[in-house]
């Protein structure tokens, strides 16, 4: 080019097309996939932590509940074995996203191009798929020390994953909402003594104020569906009652977590 000929215009380039954003089913796998690779590293100190804690409730509650068929018996071991659940679906989680928010770990989630409710259900999902066999092994114990039956235990297939999905949406709002890595951590400690306190202890042995408050906690209802079935001649209309309302509070808790997930990710 001469320097009497006029520079050639610039062509303006359209922009790539965006993909098209992910669907929330092959996202929610993909997540789930990837955080249960992550915990298989603490799956068994995660499984022994949570199901000798609630053995251990069970030996201390020998000695002061009669065995045999009696509500008190049928809520100690119901309450035991929904606490492993709680201790891994509530606490562990409440801190795992707590830990995320302040090591600034949400940003990697937030470039990717999944839906925000697959983030928090795949977690929670990969969470609560090691509690069930806790539960069982603490379910069977129960039955063992208190004298009770065995044959109904199959209600834990859905207890733990609607009592799960409850304790996880609240786990991870919790993490997420925290202003800091410790509160989140203490809201976790928080809400698992609250379902040592209310989920063990026989109900009608407590103040009605604080049976009030246990009404409130979700896993109350799956600590009465599985209580339910160690009696002679279940009710199973008061047992899909209680795993209804389950189901219902953890959608709505996984909405909420969801809702703080969006928040945090801003």
């Amino acid at each position: 080019m001469t320097l009497l000929e006029a520079p050639t215009p610039a062509v303006a380039v359209p922009p790539a097309p965006l993909a098209p954003a992910a669907r929330l089913l092959p996202s929610l796998a993909a997540v789930y996939r990837a955080q249960l690779a992550r915990a298989k590293v603490a799956r068994i100190p995660l499984l022994f932590v949570a199901t000798f804690q609630s053995l251990g409730i069970l030996v201390m509650m020998r000695g002061v509940v009669d065995p045999g068929d009696n509500p008190a018996a049928h809520a100690v071991v119901a309450g035991s074995s929904v606490l492993v659940v709680a201790f891994v679906a509530l606490n562990l989680l409440a801190q795992y996203f707590g830990k995320l928010r302040a090591t600034g770990g949400l940003d990697h989630y937030a470039t990717l191009p999944v839906p925000p409710a697959a983030v928090v259900l795949g977690a929670a999902a990969a969470y609560a798929s090691f509690t069930l066999p806790g539960a069982l092994v603490t379910a069977l114990a129960g039955a063992w020390m208190f004298g009770l039956p065995t044959g109904q235990l199959w209600v834990l297939l859905a207890v733990v994953p609607l009592a799960g999905a409850a304790l996880s949406g609240l786990g991870a709002a919790c993490g997420l909402l925290a202003p800091r890595q410790e509160i989140a951590t203490l809201l976790g400690q928080l809400g698992m003594s609250a379902a040592l306190l209310l989920g063990v202890l026989p109900a009608s042995h407590l103040p009605q104020p604080v049976q009030w408050l246990r009404d409130l906690l979700p896993s109350t209802y799956g600590v009465e569906a599985l209580a339910e079935t160690f009696g002679p001649g279940p009710d199973w209309a008061v047992v899909l009652g209680d795993l209804g309302v389950c189901a219902g509070v953890g959608v709505a808790s996984l909405a909420l977590a969801t809702w703080a997930y969006r928040r945090a990710t801003r």
